[in-house]
This record gives C-alpha cells, sequence and structure tokens, in this order.
C-alpha cells in the first residue's frame, strides 16, 4: 500500500516540479527582458546638452581663459607688471573703491527697502502677492540703456520728477550725474532682485509665532527684532551679497548715464578694450580678472551662508 501511494504522488511532485521549473523559466524570460537600455540610449539624454555645451564654453570659458592668459601678458612676455600698474596707480584704486561703495550702499538701501515691502506683500491676499511678483519679475529685467533714460526722463536736471519737487521745495540742488544720482539708480534695479530673493525665505515663518509671541508679551518690534529677523539673517546674508555682486558688475545702465565721468571699474575695463584712445586689453584683463576674484570671493560667501541656512 505505501508503494502505491508513493507511485500516486510521485506524478503531482513531478508536476510540480515541473511548473516550479517552468515558472524559474519564466522568471528567467521575465527578468532577460527587463535588462538595461542600450548603450546609446542611456547617452541620448546627453546630447541635449551639447548646445548648452557649447555655448557655455564659447561665452563662459573662453573669455575667461582669454582674460586669464593675457592679465600676465606685458610686452610679450609673463609678467605682473600689469597687476603693478594698477597697484601703484591711485586712478585705478578709485576705480575699486568707487565701485565698492556704490554696490555697499546700493545693496544695504535695497535690502532695507525689500525687507519691508517683502513683509507687507506676505500681509496682503494671495492673488495681490502673485500680481505684485510678477511685475516684479518683470521690474528685475527692467536694466541697461532704457533704465537710465527713464531716469534721465524723470530725474535728470529737468526731469519731470526732479521740476516737480524742486517747484515744491522739496529738493535744492539735486544732481543725478553723481555719485548720490548714482546710488538711487543702483537702489532701484537691487530691489526688484532683493524681493525674489525674499519672499520665498518668509515661508520659514509661521503664522502662529505671531501670536505666540504676543501671549508672552512681546511687542511687535520685540517680535520682528527676536523672532522673524534670526529666522531671515541667512536669507538676508546671502541677497545682500548676491546684490553686492550685481552691482559691482554693473555697467550698462552707469555708461549710458554717466559715460565716463564716473570712475568705475566696468567703466575702465570698457575704456582700454574699446577706447578711442588708448587700447590696453592685457590691462583691461588685470581689471577683469580682479573684478573676478572679487566676484568669485562674493559668490564662494554666499554658497557657505546658503549651505549654512536651514528652512523647515
Amino acid at each position: 500500500m505505501n508503494k502505491q501511494l508513493t507511485a500516486n504522488t510521485q506524478p503531482d511532485t513531478e508536476l510540480v516540479s515541473g511548473f516550479s521549473r517552468q515558472t524559474s523559466r519564466y522568471g528567467d524570460d521575465v527578468s532577460s527582458t527587463s535588462t538595461k537600455p542600450a548603450a546609446w540610449r542611456r547617452g541620448l539624454p546627453l546630447l541635449w546638452l551639447l548646445p548648452f555645451v557649447g555655448v557655455f564654453g564659447l561665452f563662459q570659458l573662453a573669455p575667461m581663459l582669454w582674460v586669464l592668459i593675457n592679465s600676465f601678458q606685458a610686452g610679450g612676455n609673463w609678467s605682473l607688471a600689469n597687476f603693478q600698474e594698477i597697484i601703484d596707480s591711485p586712478f585705478y584704486r578709485q576705480s575699486f573703491g568707487n565701485s565698492i561703495d556704490l554696490a555697499v550702499w546700493s545693496s544695504l538701501l535695497g535690502l532695507l527697502i525689500a525687507l519691508v515691502g517683502t513683509a507687507a506683500l506676505r500681509q496682503v491676499p494671495g492673488k495681490v502677492q502673485d500680481a505684485v511678483v510678477a511685475f516684479t519679475t518683470m521690474a528685475s529685467n527692467f536694466s541697461g540703456v532704457p533704465l537710465a533714460f527713464a531716469f534721465i526722463v524723470l530725474l535728470g536736471m529737468n526731469g519731470a520728477v526732479t521740476l516737480l519737487l524742486r517747484d515744491a521745495g522739496l529738493i535744492d540742488g539735486f544732481n543725478l550725474y553723481s555719485r548720490s544720482g548714482l546710488i538711487i539708480l543702483y537702489t532701484y534695479f537691487q530691489i526688484p532682485l532683493a524681493i525674489l530673493l525674499l519672499y520665498p525665505a518668509f515661508d520659514g515663518i509661521q503664522k502662529d509665532w505671531r501670536e505666540a509671541a504676543a501671549l508672552l508679551g512681546a511687542r511687535p518690534w520685540q517680535y520682528w527684532l527676536r523672532v522673524v529677523l534670526p529666522v531671515l539673517t541667512p536669507a538676508l546674508l546671502g541677497t545682500f551679497i548676491i546684490l553686492l555682486a550685481n552691482a559691482l558688475g554693473a555697467y550698462a545702465s552707469t555708461f549710458a548715464l554717466m559715460t565716463s565721468n564716473y570712475n568705475l571699474v566696468t567703466i575702465q575695463i570698457s575704456a582700454l578694450v574699446a577706447g578711442d584712445i588708448f587700447l590696453e586689453p592685457q590691462l583691461a584683463a588685470a581689471l577683469s580678472l580682479l573684478l573676478m576674484v572679487l566676484l568669485v570671493l562674493v559668490t564662494a560667501v554666499n554658497q557657505w551662508i546658503i549651505s549654512r541656512s536651514r528652512y523647515e
């Protein structure tokens, strides 16, 4: 009887084992069909990067390489004479001082105005916020010669706003073509950029913090000073550094407004490369390299601040 049971169960075992063998073969077939795509398919997305790599190489890397090489060239030989001339010249030292002066003051004023404006913007309905952000994005692209022309029409010697304020006795002797006029111009194009950079940072401020501070007896100015500003400090520092770099590299608006009547690094670089009297591209390359080093330092500090900031 035991032999009969064994004989009866053996076919079932064979069927089960056969089914398992078929299943394993089916599984092997499935795994074989789900293999990785061919190498050319994996590399196909990289082809879309080729135009970007070409443009980046032609308009970013190649000019930087040219500036780096020619800044150390003088009389056909490798030399530090260009940098020595910049350091020894009070004129070029003044250009760096004026550029840093305009950049710092316009960045501070733009950051302060943008902070107040962004805080007020957060208190209005969402549709108004979207409209203001869209307008700010458009205003941040309004720069260069059109911006300088607009300031001349409004705040020039015979500008519409200048005449109105002068008749009202509010201003006396204001000159757009001066340091104060340039600070106003720089501050104007710094404000939209600062708002766009600060707007996301306010997401880290919880609405119930104000109520909690009020329950603890804090006044509104204490809430902003001891709660909001510490949270926004990394964003404020990072935004200030970006504004500083933006102002240091500004050229078109300043040149359209002042031509060569104000000593700035960017204007001197342009004069040495495309001037009508003196053409010294190697000295211009040295000025450009020093300005690039300054901007790289500013950007490195900005990245360090961003890496230390945390928003939840």
